[in-house]
């Protein structure tokens, strides 16, 4: 989990973990209303069904969505769709002001199926789905150590800032694997941080470390003024030419933004728990407390779980399955 500040001139705002999406501007809207419209299709052979969840209101604290809107950025996959249902639950489930909270997904095709399953999982939320061009990435991608990481969809999160709205000036990014137990306002830092002098001369000198990019939130407005998007591409034609690391779109952010980034507690990016990249062998939990569970790595839960050769942490993901055939189901 970091804080992002991208170059000592454009202080970049909390990066949790790292990540960020790309492209067109094509998009589907989606916003939270009174009215409810229920429409049957026939579903489509590689899109889950998926039960109903729960509507889930704002506290009395909670402001307008217009005024105090959480942005949340993730990826749309078919073959992760699953995870990222779950995802979408828990972070209403624990959120103070779930109203507040809008997402913005990408896709590598704008595929209705998959968009009406999400309006009919959660019918009251607010979204909007993005398509991302995988033209923007081919020829640029070097083979890694796990196939997963080599699609097109999993540099997205390079481009974040060129396809999000330019009213928007933080997301937070989260990749498919993960599910929060904490609110996620408590992510979603203010400008008070970058005012005090003494909280912004954190980043004064550069340390390189790393840091995982599954989880992040990012001042794209920053993003876009420094001009990062073409700052990890650079590092993608050298990856090309002289294949300098072996983990997907994650060294390119490192080379990039280490040491430009602080870290928050490791409560908020329980990573790991989907073992190693080749194997995905079971992990157990770090010390301490936690706000949110990532099964990065080879193993997803529910695989796992369908496999009915789970590890112990996949039962922590499970109550959050909205999977019809699912035998977890979601206690309400």
């Amino acid at each position: 989990m970091a804080f992002l500040r991208i170059s000592s001139s454009f202080p970049l705002l909390g990066l949790l973990s790292l990540s960020l999406l790309l492209t067109t501007t094509t998009s589907l809207t989606t916003t939270t209303t009174g009215i409810r419209l229920s429409i049957i299709r026939k579903p489509a052979p590689n899109v889950p069904i998926f039960r109903e969840a729960p509507a889930f209101r704002n506290g009395e604290t909670c402001g307008s969505p217009a005024a105090d809107p959480i942005h949340v950025s993730m990826t749309l996959d078919a073959n992760y769709l699953r995870g990222t249902m779950a995802a979408v639950l828990s972070i209403l489930q624990h959120s103070t002001c779930p109203e507040n909270v809008m997402f913005h997904f990408l896709c590598s095709r704008l595929e209705p199926e998959i968009h009406s399953s999400i309006k009919s999982t959660f019918p009251y939320l607010s979204f909007r789905v993005y398509r991302f061009d995988p033209n923007r990435v081919r020829g640029k991608i070097s083979k890694s150590i796990r196939q997963a990481l080599d699609q097109p969809l999993n540099y997205a999160r390079i481009y974040l800032a060129d396809i999000i709205p330019v009213e928007v000036k933080r997301v937070i990014y989260l990749d498919s694997d993960i599910v929060m137990v904490d609110d996620i306002a408590k992510l979603y830092f203010t400008g008070a941080f970058w005012s005090d002098p003494e909280l912004a001369g954190t980043f004064g000198n550069r340390q390189p470390c790393y840091f995982n990019t599954g989880v992040m939130v990012v001042d794209v407005d920053k993003w876009r003024q420094g001009g990062y998007t073409q700052k990890v591409e650079d590092w993608m034609v050298v990856q090309k030419q002289k294949r300098i690391y072996h983990l997907g779109s994650l060294p390119p952010f490192l080379l990039v933004l280490a040491g430009n980034i602080k870290a928050i507690d490791h409560r908020w990016n329980q990573h790991g728990l989907g073992g190693d990249n080749i194997e995905g062998k079971c992990r157990s939990l770090h010390p301490g407390p936690i706000s949110l569970l990532h099964w990065s790595g080879k193993g997803k839960p529910w695989l796992r779980l369908d496999s009915r050769k789970p590890c112990t942490v996949d039962h922590l993901w499970a109550p959050y399955d909205l999977y019809r055939s699912s035998k977890h189901t979601f206690e309400e």
